[in-house]
């Protein structure tokens, strides 16, 4: 279905602006250090847009996109041999062996994040649709943050203090990043990044439950059909917009009202704080929901689907770009490379981001009129049947 290689080319081009601008920091800084990124009122505008707009949207419609992939890769497997969990079991370690590579560079890498929570959604597949449905809503509306809370693991599950930016482990991670060799960041990233990442994802960021959660959706949207039957859609797709947009609006209103009246200086060990969080989480999900419908919405249009339909092959190719990216991205900002940490202005940022993602949709159209997949993708598919695919295009 050529409309989720384009609408996963074009989730990841949000990633990319999102980490380009980020410059590659895969977790907290110590205050001050990008300081040298906002020197005009272009570079603030070009933050509060991809906070508003990219960062925590993009991500999910990728998680979303994982969900879906799971559900057609799962029935494809099942319509031919019965049983596919096993194969797609030993597909996800392959990817978590990718992603550890990935992760090397660049300690915000979701790949391995994506493997271990795949194993977790292998038994949803023959479960009913409500339940999972269900667990998906369990999941957004914050209820394993509120647990650690009632649990008294608000402060840090893993790693303790982590968001204070005087805590040592953040001094010691930019000190890496700013001046270490290549394998210095390596060995950074080979365990104390993987502890600050799992803080991340299973501590009251909850990054990774909702990251579940987009996985359960993607699931839930394959059994229905949705995206190969979408232009006969409109009217749903058109209400999924409206409703995506009135939850947008409705909870970030919500958030920002909550963390106005916690202060200036809020203590995020609190009830507050956790209501706080989860209506963000909320308007991301309407933001997410607000983007994907507006997709399949101008995708219809003949116009809009040539123009959009060139993310198509930089989707197909979304895990050779990814990577790509992250030795891209990292070779710019860290000291091993150019060493541009915190003193490329976030508008220069944006517009090397959009020059890596012209040249790779360029290069991945190129490719795929060769050759079948791209090089990962390739391997990938190989090492996980055990054979050789032909790779030239015929």
């Amino acid at each position: 279905m050529t409309v989720v290689d384009a609408l996963r080319g074009f989730s990841l081009a949000g990633i990319a602006i999102v980490h380009m601008v980020e410059n590659y920091v895969g977790g907290p800084l110590p205050e001050g250090a990008m300081s040298g990124a906002e020197q005009s009122i272009l570079d603030q505008v070009v933050n509060i847009f991809c906070l508003l707009f990219l960062r925590g949207k993009f991500f999910a419609l990728f998680s979303f996109l994982f969900g879906l992939s799971f559900f057609i890769q799962m029935d494809s497997g099942s319509r031919q041999s019965g049983h596919f969990e096993g194969r797609f079991a030993w597909r996800l370690l392959l990817l978590l062996a990718i992603g550890y590579v990935n992760h090397l560079f660049y300690r915000g890498d979701i790949l391995t994040v994506y493997a271990l929570l795949g194993l977790l959604l292998i038994p949803f597949y023959r479960i009913r649709s409500g339940i999972v449905l269900g667990v998906a809503a369990v999941l957004f509306l914050g209820a394993p943050r509120f647990l650690l809370y009632a649990l008294g693991q608000a402060p840090g599950l893993l790693l303790s203090d982590l968001m204070n930016p005087d805590n040592p482990l953040i001094g010691a991670y930019y000190n890496t990043l700013r001046s270490g060799s290549i394998w210095e960041v390596f060995r950074s990233n080979a365990w104390s990044g993987h502890l600050m990442k799992m803080e991340f994802q299973v501590g009251v960021g909850s990054r990774a439950y909702l990251t579940f959660g987009f996985f359960l959706l993607g699931l839930w949207f394959g059994r229905t059909g949705y995206f190969r039957r979408f232009t006969g859609l409109v009217r749903q797709t058109r209400r999924a917009l409206w409703f995506s947009l009135a939850g947008l609006l409705l909870f970030t209103l919500l958030a920002g009202l909550i963390f106005m009246q916690m202060g200036p200086n809020p203590d995020f060990n609190s009830g507050w704080a956790m209501a706080g969080l989860t209506a963000l989480d909320l308007g991301n999900l309407g933001m997410t929901g607000l983007i994907l419908s507006g997709f399949m919405l101008l995708y219809r249009k003949p116009w809009w689907q040539k123009a959009l339909g060139h993310f198509a092959p930089f989707g197909r190719m979304a895990l050779t770009n990814y990577v790509t990216q992250s030795v891209i991205g990292t070779f710019f900002f860290y000291g091993w490379g150019l060493g541009l940490l915190g003193e490329m202005r976030n508008s220069y940022a944006l517009l090397l981001a959009l020059v890596i993602i012209f040249l790779q949709m360029r290069l991945s159209r190129w490719w795929l009129k060769r050759y079948r997949y791209g090089p990962l993708e390739w391997a990938w598919r190989s090492l996980t049947h055990f054979r050789r695919f032909p790779i030239a295009a015929a």
